[in-house]
């Protein structure tokens, strides 16, 4: 098996497989792949934590099974794109070291990783609705790619240094990293309404990626364009909206 990202601000992830290998990716994930490609779905990723992993993603409103990419004969290729402009990348899991990737972070990887919820926070209303804030755990044995939007800045926690970031830019961490949702009182906020400011307190040891254009913050900026306007400036105001709203429901 050989990954390799082409692109730079939109990337795209293509791994080629050879005859037996196998990638598996949540639903949905799919940009294209050769005709010796086959596809399948499974709860089982490898690891042996099939059914309660696939049950745990369902309490985190994720779906119950993996999608399976395996070359029937001969090289065979599957290509996975980037939803925004920003940055593919591999991390290494091992028996002693999984990653906490934000929802939508995880494109693909290879059997022996399984992937859960690692956290679900729930906020009233604003910006988050009821999906609220959601880490997907990654673990076991193998090689997962992951997706971040924007530019990528990268901190090396020390034991006991703790950075507080709002919820959107956490992209990935180590899982010796550990973490707290914090909430600054007294504070309006319209992206988490009645709630107040809500932070990650992510201390460590350990390495953290952070993304600077995260969906929910992007959708946030562009918000105030698109209502509002009549005639001429509301048709495009709705065109734009419809493509907004295109680009939000395939994430969402």
């Amino acid at each position: 098996m050989n990954a390799e990202v082409r692109g730079t601000t939109l990337p795209v992830l293509e791994v080629t497989l050879q005859a037996g290998d196998e990638v598996i990716s949540t639903h949905g994930e799919l940009s294209w792949m050769t005709s010796n490609v086959e596809m399948s779905q499974s709860v089982n990723t490898g690891s042996g934590k099939g059914l309660l992993a696939g049950l745990k993603r369902v309490a985190g409103g994720g779906g119950l099974f993996l999608t399976r990419y395996r070359s029937t004969s001969g090289e065979g290729s599957v290509a996975f794109a980037a939803k925004m402009p920003g940055r593919i990348f591999p991390i290494e899991i091992t028996p002693q070291g999984g990653y906490l990737v934000h929802r939508h972070g995880w494109l693909c990887g290879t059997p022996g990783i399984t992937p859960t919820v690692g956290l679900q926070q729930s906020f009233r209303g604003g910006l988050w609705g009821g999906d609220g804030f959601v880490l997907e755990k990654l673990e076991g044995q193998g090689t997962a790619w992951v997706e971040l939007a924007g530019e990528i800045v990268t901190y090396d926690l020390g034991p006991g240094q703790s950075l507080l970031v709002h919820p959107g830019h956490v992209g990935v961490f180590q899982d010796s990293v550990s973490f707290q949702i914090t909430r600054v009182p007294g504070i309006a906020n319209k992206l988490f309404g009645g709630d107040g400011y809500h932070l990650v307190a992510l201390t460590g040891p350990g390495s953290i990626w952070l993304q600077s254009m995260p969906l929910s913050i992007l959708a946030a900026s562009l918000s105030p364009y698109l209502g509002g306007e009549t005639g001429a400036d509301a048709a495009v105001g709705g065109s734009l909206g419809g493509i907004i709203g295109g680009v939000l429901g395939r994430n969402v």
